[in-house]
């Protein structure tokens, strides 16, 4: 690998996303860059300019700082991380006080006692999947049987969205998160389908309202004027990319990390008290994808010993952060420890204002998903060797393109 050299300015211009060898490592080279180069410069997918910053705590700096902009991201001519502008006007592209706005409509569906209530049914909804999984017998992929099925039917029971359209979401979706799988025009003919498919949804839920957070939304539009419509529209889509893209891709590789330390699966079938705990180390260290979005800064930073101007495109390398050996000491931050003590400390939900609005429901779908499985089939293992296994590639999120599995 070529050497980093320690003036980010003056060094090599590296290409962004890096390299990884293969579907259970992330980039080797950000254990160069942390200890050498942690503001490192980079050329981004859209061939803009920017920088990676690779260390726990300087990371945990650009998630929360307000200098580190997430709305700047959609100014015109300002850096972009591909060749397809962010759509304006949604979470993911607004600083408070308007993501607060935003953010205090749909928290409350979220919170920890919302989503322990939910539990009943995503276990009703596991168990189900799992049936149908044993009945068809071994071996099976468990990425079509259960870690993409679960999460879509989730996410649609909770907004009211018809789950017999979840074939439509995957193709959205894929293009909502694309780096460089997908051409602009393609992204912009998926985007346009899913803004005209929760316009529809829209119309329905305003003649026919029910229970769901959809209906809530709209309701806070029509009724209220709490968000423009095009704020609804984006909301939904939001909600429906990121409520199960991101759980569909963690399900996989944190059974895979388990499947590949069968000592540790024993472990927990004897002490499945210890899950919870377990949970938040495969967190920390299946990443969903290599940075966090874009952000821009609104005025000159230093990060590190290193200037970074105002203007400048910003990634926080959270792949990177959680496996700093200088946050997560006890033996090496690569290896999976599921007793680690300093495993909650992870920034796999991010940190500050955009902190996931959805991490209580995707821890909860984990454990279901994991004590279930560790119950169920004793046996399980993997029906292939692990190095035929093979991450999505050119997406933000990286999942599993297969999991087969027998018992």
């Amino acid at each position: 690998m070529e050497s980093v050299d320690t003036d980010v300015q003056a060094g090599p211009i590296l290409d962004y996303p890096f390299h990884r060898p293969s579907a259970i490592e992330v980039p080797p080279v950000y254990d160069e860059l942390r200890q050498r180069c942690p503001v490192a410069h980079v050329r981004l997918p859209s061939g803009d300019e920017g920088f990676v910053v690779s260390r726990y705590d300087d990371v945990h700096t650009v998630l929360s700082d307000a200098r580190f902009s997430r709305a700047a991201t959609t100014a015109p001519g300002a850096p972009q991380l591909t060749r397809t502008p962010p759509l304006a006007g949604g979470l993911f592209t607004m600083d408070p006080p308007e993501h607060t706005r935003l953010r205090r409509l749909v928290s409350k569906e979220f919170t920890f006692r919302r989503v322990q209530n939910l539990r009943p049914r995503i276990q009703e909804l596991t168990d189900g999947l799992l049936d149908a999984m044993e009945r068809q017998g071994a071996p099976a992929d468990l990425n079509t049987a259960l870690a993409f099925p679960l999460p879509v039917m989730v996410i649609c029971e909770l907004l009211g969205v018809p789950f017999e359209d979840r074939d439509k979401f995957r193709g959205w979706s894929d293009a909502f998160v694309s780096l460089t799988s997908h051409s602009p025009e393609e992204v912009a003919a998926q985007r346009k389908g899913m803004i005209d498919y929760l316009a529809a949804l829209i119309r329905r839920k305003r003649e026919e309202p029910g229970g769901d957070l959809m209906s809530a939304l709209v309701a806070a539009h029509d009724e209220e004027g709490r968000l423009t419509e095009h704020e609804l529209i984006t909301m939904g889509i939001t909600l429906l990319v990121a409520g199960h893209e991101t759980t569909v891709s963690m399900i996989g590789k944190c059974v895979l990390t388990l499947l590949r330390h069968p000592e540790h699966l024993a472990a927990l079938r004897e002490h499945p008290e210890h899950l919870d705990h377990a949970v938040e180390e495969l967190l920390r260290i299946n990443p969903i994808g290599d940075g966090g979005p874009l952000r821009v800064t609104l005025e000159d930073v230093e990060i590190a010993g290193t200037h970074i101007p105002k203007g400048s495109a910003v990634l926080a390398a959270i792949c990177s952060a959680n496996q700093d050996p200088e946050r997560f000491p006890e033996g090496s931050p690569a290896d999976f420890h599921p007793g680690r003590p300093s495993a909650p400390q992870h920034v796999a939900f991010g940190h500050g204002p955009h902190f996931c609005l959805g991490a209580p429901l995707a821890r909860a779908e984990l454990q279901i998903v994991i004590g279930s499985l560790v119950r169920r089939f004793p046996g399980l293992r993997l029906a292939e060797d692990v190095d035929k296994l093979h991450l999505t590639e050119g997406m933000m999120v990286h999942g599993l393109e297969r999991l087969p599995v027998t018992w």
